[in-house]
């Protein structure tokens, strides 16, 4: 008698920096919220299907890329007196360990250096989703696709 194994399903992505950003919120004097983010991000994303824990995340953040809609305080943060990206340019991330909080919401564990120095932190992460059938056929949607009979085209 034989066993086969099933194998393993990984696939690593890069992370495009055209779409994607990395959204911070902080509180500023203790009564608002000042929300801004990280416009350059790059690396690398495995995904294991088959097992979610087995997954990972390496990331770089440019440092200078902070945009908080406000150029006289991102100046500041970019400063000596808080990210110094002209010693420190990147930020980096590298996950430990990803468990699956609900469908649809991860917990990334992982090192988050920052200024050179390394800490632990924990992320909440939306997806992986399952994929979606095409628009016109998603429950709900406004937008339906034509019928062939009608002999009508998408533009």
């Amino acid at each position: 008698m034989t066993t086969l194994a099933t194998p393993q399903v990984a696939t690593t992505w890069n992370i495009d920096p055209a779409h994607s950003v990395a959204e911070f919120k902080v509180k500023h004097m203790m009564i608002s919220n000042v929300k801004g983010q990280f416009a350059k991000v790059s690396g690398t994303l495995t995904l294991d299907e088959s097992e979610l824990t087995n997954s990972r995340i390496d990331a770089l953040i440019e440092a200078a890329s902070i945009e908080t809609r406000d150029a006289q305080r991102d100046a500041h943060l970019k400063s000596p007196d808080f990210f110094d990206v002209e010693k420190f340019p990147t930020l980096a991330f590298k996950s430990s360990r990803i468990s699956l909080v609900r469908d649809g919401e991860l917990a990334v564990d992982g090192d988050l250096t920052i200024r050179g120095l390394t800490r632990k932190v924990t992320f909440n992460v939306e997806g992986p989703t399952r994929p979606r059938r095409i628009l016109g056929e998603i429950p709900g949607s406004r937008y339906r696709q034509p019928r062939k009979s009608t002999g009508k085209t998408l533009a």
